[in-house]
């Protein structure tokens, strides 16, 4: 779970619409996973599947909002809405109804830690969408007038979200775990740094991040490897060779501090942070099934056994590891009534000891082990968009093209003892603790 999502999981935002080009991978089909390179050598991810007549490419650049210059936080943001209002010689209106002709879908956002690029598009009408993209990844606009008629709707959502007391909770929260970390800055911007942003620096931020030795690119669906590897060279081949990122250091957010936030809510809401471990550490395997023994399991983890069920304190409690590019966090969220929010965290921290101190049962480890193995197909592959944004996030963590067969193996691998070893390395430490609501006072538990 990441520790923002955190925030608006709690305070529920409504849902996107759902692709419309949404293409269901069958449940009996095998993922093969080719590496391809292109003349110019850039290289991609490929899976060909020809059940359907679509082919999905994601794509990413490092960067993202921890590039945002001071003063200016929101660039990446307000940039990623601006692709596709005008490209090369097409305006913003021309350029989308060229992409509506096209049949294609077309979608850009970023994080902390990238800028991300999407496009679906029907493979008999592949070239006209392609050459859309092409203009949008090499020959972005950034007209005034499109730069002005999207900050003006980022600026709305600020408005409408400084009515949500999460804003400043997620604002102390921020600063509290990163410091003056770029982390710590808030990614979708304010409306000062929103309004002091120039055409003149979505340009700089672009040609700062888009280059061909910090993209990578994952293509699945109707489409050949010879094919495959014509597009990267016609869509990204003319990009510049090397890109002009800051520097951004590594980070272990700053754990074992008291928070509150007082809001007039119904309920208090409860975060705590504990330390994480990325991807690429050997504990991760196990770390990810003790999260699933412990919170991140829904309605079969230890905290809502006996939160929720036993107690009824809550009506759900999760858990998850955030892992960004340059920090990992392990966080907790839930939500109780103001008056008993002692006793809910007393109760958390007392299953998340025992779990430290005694380890998981048998029973707890092969159920957690084995639903991590089965759930992964699903909420991994289940589509081509779902396939593409996976093989892309492991590019972007330096994984192998075999991780995916190797995880299995390696979620099998984990013990009862590995299981407790983490815990006791993540959650014996104390953790952040901030407490949002009525009267809210920060923790004092020890």
């Amino acid at each position: 779970m990441n520790f923002l999502s955190a925030f608006r999981t709690t305070f529920a935002r409504a849902a996107a619409p759902a692709l419309l080009l949404a293409t269901i991978v069958p449940a009996h089909a095998e993922v093969e996973f080719q590496q391809i390179s292109s003349e110019q050598g850039i290289k991609a991810w490929l899976v060909e599947d020809y059940s359907v007549p679509i082919v999905t490419i994601r794509f990413a650049f490092d960067g993202g909002a921890a590039q945002d210059p001071e003063g200016k936080e929101g660039l990446a943001d307000l940039m990623t809405t601006l692709f596709d209002e005008g490209a090369g010689t097409l305006e913003s209106e021309p350029f989308q109804i060229a992409l509506d002709e096209a049949g294609a879908e077309m979608r850009f956002g970023s994080d902390n830690d990238a800028i991300f690029g999407t496009m679906r598009l029907l493979a008999d009408e592949r070239d006209a969408a392609l050459d859309l993209l092409k203009l949008a990844v090499q020959e972005p606009r950034f007209d005034q007038d499109p730069i002005d008629r999207m900050r003006a709707q980022l600026l709305a959502g600020l408005a409408a979200d400084a009515q949500n007391p999460a804003t400043a909770a997620q604002k102390l929260w921020n600063e509290a775990l990163f410091g003056t970390h770029p982390y710590a800055r808030p990614s979708e911007g304010t409306p000062e740094t929103l309004k002091a942003i120039t055409a003149e620096d979505l340009r700089a931020g672009y040609d700062a991040m888009f280059a061909r030795n910090n993209l990578h690119v994952a293509i699945v669906g109707a489409i050949t490897a010879e094919d495959a590897a014509k597009v990267l060279d016609d869509v990204f081949g003319s990009l510049p060779a090397e890109a002009d990122l800051k520097p951004v250091p590594d980070i272990i957010p700053a754990i074992g501090q008291d928070l509150a936030v007082d809001y007039p809510l119904p309920q208090t809401s409860i975060f705590m942070a504990y330390p994480g471990v990325g991807l690429d550490d050997p504990d991760f395997f196990a770390a990810r099934v003790m999260n699933e023994i412990l919170g991140g399991g829904g309605m079969t983890s230890r905290l809502f056994t006996e939160v929720r069920e036993k107690r009824g304190l809550t009506y759900g409690v999760g858990t998850g590891l955030t892992n960004l590019r340059h920090s990992s966090t392990y966080m907790l969220s839930t939500s109780t009534r103001a008056d008993r929010a002692g006793e809910t965290l007393s109760v958390i921290e007392e299953v998340i000891a025992k779990l430290a101190e005694e380890g998981p049962t048998e029973a707890e480890l092969e159920a957690a082990k084995k639903y991590l193995i089965g759930s992964a197909a699903l909420n991994e592959l289940s589509s081509s968009s779902a396939i593409a944004g996976t093989l892309v996030g492991l590019q972007i963590w330096g994984l192998d093209i075999d991780y995916l067969s190797r995880r299995t193996e390696l979620t099998n691998a984990v013990t009862a003892e590995d299981v407790k070893a983490v815990a006791q390395k993540l959650l014996t430490q104390k953790p952040a603790i901030m407490l949002l609501g009525p009267k809210a006072e920060a923790a004092t538990t020890e």
